[in-house]
């Protein structure tokens, strides 16, 4: 990789992401700015910053020739690709709000994000959103247009056009139109969040908001014009659509959007990332396959693999100044070539930086993959702060803790020690919903997360959420998120919930691997229960599954029970299995 040096463009204390993205292009113009597989041709292309600024050109004289006023809302229901940046840019050009929505959400929760917010231009990807619009018509009567990339057949619809025909009408109206750009304290964006409960709340951020949490992570990260990101998270998730749109694009880094989550493997060995930004369900599929794999290894390859994890590990706590050289040491150049490579080969060779957030990454995952050379350092975010509050860096990485807080944002352990945050990243508030904003964000501009944390040598730690702690029946309390990631480094578990609030013990639904539980034969719950039980050993006396039922359906967005984000719906999930979590307990109080 060129690690020329950081070629970052200014952020200015008022400015617009617009205007960002401008200078940007005139900085670097004739740079690659985005790739992305060609479906029709079956190749690779790429977009440079000029072209990127004339399609969002066109964007923004399109929305001006639908008569929308500054501060309107437009919203995005498409996969990542250069026309959701595009898009994006000529919206904040327009100076309108946009809305992003996830693809895979359900019908319902689209269509009342789409008539909370009162959009009035949808972009969509084609027939199959269009159909599923269909569904909720009575939900998005507000909008004027519905834009669809690619064409759909007989829509029925005056208000449905197809991208390049709208495009097009734009330009002919006024190519010169949609400069309209707002000030960087005006709000830019409106992003619901998910929804574990309830409907999902519009989470108002400004233009400041989203750079200035740009600019404070790149005060510990250094990302270079040379570096090239796989962008596979949804960019309607903060997360991705911050440090994989905005920050490289301040940073005039590469993004190549990935075909899709089941062809990730074969796009990480084409691309060849040097930052990756995920979430810890990507690195679990991975250890998962790699475990598997192992099983069926000679016994000497893996008595090798877990040498080299850990003596790897080993060299990383050295190199952290938390232990001593030691003579084992020594091993790890010859270790190295023979296994860690052979991993970071898995991810395109040439990865320098893993960024891991948006859930907490399980301990043992991150020791085995650092252990292995791979780079992870893990942060902590919530839509409500743009994303960002705190993370690791290289250079000071516990990978048990979330971090230290970014340059800028101020953190605080407040009553029964919930974290909370203050900084230029901490939201404008929740979209039409005063009173859910005063119940997180307080007259001084305090953000309560709703997380448990405490501090340790200098790096701050989750301890809990104070909505999902489980209190059994004896007062106990039991954090369900650690022992579900401790259950779920057995590839055999896909999908686990652990269950026990009012009750006393805890029980768990689990779906089955249905590939690990055919190797197995047949797996009932006694032995379910047993692999269980080794799995969460470490935890304290009353904080034992007692039993666990297996159900065949997994937990889906389609069904309902997950977020857009994967998040468990535990009201849902416990609502749709009511009968057979009765039966767990029935008979069976000591």
């Amino acid at each position: 990789m060129n690690r020329e040096a950081t070629a970052s463009v200014p952020i200015d204390d008022d400015e617009s992401i617009a205007s960002v993205f401008a200078k940007r292009v005139a900085a670097t113009p004739a740079k690659v700015a985005y790739g992305e597989f060609d479906a029709e041709t079956k190749q690779w292309r790429s977009r440079t910053w000029e072209e990127v600024a004339a399609l969002a050109g066109r964007v923004a004289a399109a929305l001006a020739a639908e008569g929308l006023a500054p501060g309107d809302r437009v919203a995005i229901m498409l996969r990542n690709c250069v026309e959701w940046v595009a898009f994006d840019i000529g919206a904040y050009r327009a100076g309108l709000v946009v809305v992003p929505l996830y693809v895979e959400d359900r019908p319902e929760n689209f269509g009342y994000i789409l008539g909370d917010a009162g959009v009035k231009v949808l972009l969509v990807g084609g027939e199959e959103h269009w159909k599923r619009i269909g569904e909720v018509r009575d939900l998005v009567s507000g909008l004027q247009r519905i834009v669809t990339l690619k064409p759909v057949g007989e829509a029925g619809d005056p208000r449905v056009v197809a991208w390049t025909q709208w495009l097009d009408s734009g330009a002919q109206t006024n190519p010169h139109a949609g400069d309209q750009r707002r000030g960087g304290h005006d709000l830019a964006t409106i992003v619901y969040t998910s929804g574990t409960t309830g409907k999902p709340k519009g989470v108002m951020l400004s233009h400041q908001n989203m750079l200035q949490n740009v600019k404070a992570a790149l005060a510990v990260y250094d990302v270079y014009p040379g570096d090239l990101f796989l962008s596979f998270l949804p960019l309607s998730h903060m997360f991705e659509r911050t440090v994989g749109c905005y920050l490289t694009m301040v940073a005039g880094s590469q993004v190549t959007f990935a075909r899709s989550i089941q062809q990730l493997s074969e796009d990480f060995i084409t691309v060849r990332p040097t930052i990756i930004v995920s979430v810890p369900r990507i690195f679990e599929r991975l250890y998962a396959a790699i475990q598997a794999s192992l099983e069926s290894s000679p016994p000497a390859k893996r008595r090798m693999f877990e040498l080299a994890h850990r003596t790897g590990w080993r060299v990383f706590e050295w190199r952290q100044g938390r232990a001593g050289f030691k003579p084992q040491f020594l091993l790890w150049p010859l270790l190295k070539p023979l296994v860690a490579d052979k991993l970071l080969a898995r991810l395109g060779g040439r990865v320098r930086l893993c960024i891991s957030g948006g859930a907490a990454l399980s301990a043992s995952i991150s020791h085995a993959f650092i252990g292995l050379g791979v780079p992870i350092c893990q942060g902590y975010g919530l839509t409500e702060a743009a994303p960002i509050v705190s993370a690791n860096t290289i250079e000071r990485n516990e990978p048990a803790s979330i971090g230290m807080p970014l340059p800028g944002v101020e953190v605080r352990l407040g009553d029964n020690s919930v974290l909370q945050a203050r900084g230029p990243n901490v939201m404008l508030g929740y979209w039409g919903n005063p009173e859910a904003t005063a119940r997180v964000k307080d007259a001084e501009g305090w953000l309560d997360t709703g997380d448990q944390a405490k501090w340790k040598d200098g790096f701050l730690y989750i301890t809990g959420r104070i909505k999902e702690i489980l209190v059994l029946g004896n007062g106990e309390k039991v954090p369900p998120v650690d022992m579900e990631l401790a259950i779920l480094l057995d590839p055999l578990f896909e999908q686990v919930m652990v269950i026990g609030e009012g009750q006393p013990y805890l029980t768990a639904l689990v779906v089955l691997n249905a590939a690990e539980a055919a190797k197995l034969g047949a797996v009932d719950e006694k032995l379910a229960t047993g692999r269980i039980a080794g799995l969460i050993k470490g935890f304290p006396g009353y904080a034992q599954i007692r039993r666990v039922a297996i159900v065949d359906e997994k937990w889906t967005v389609e069904n309902g029970l997950l977020t857009p984000t994967l998040k468990l719906r535990r009201a849902q999930v416990l609502e749709r299995h009511r009968d057979r979590i009765e039966a767990l307990y029935k008979g069976r109080r000591p």
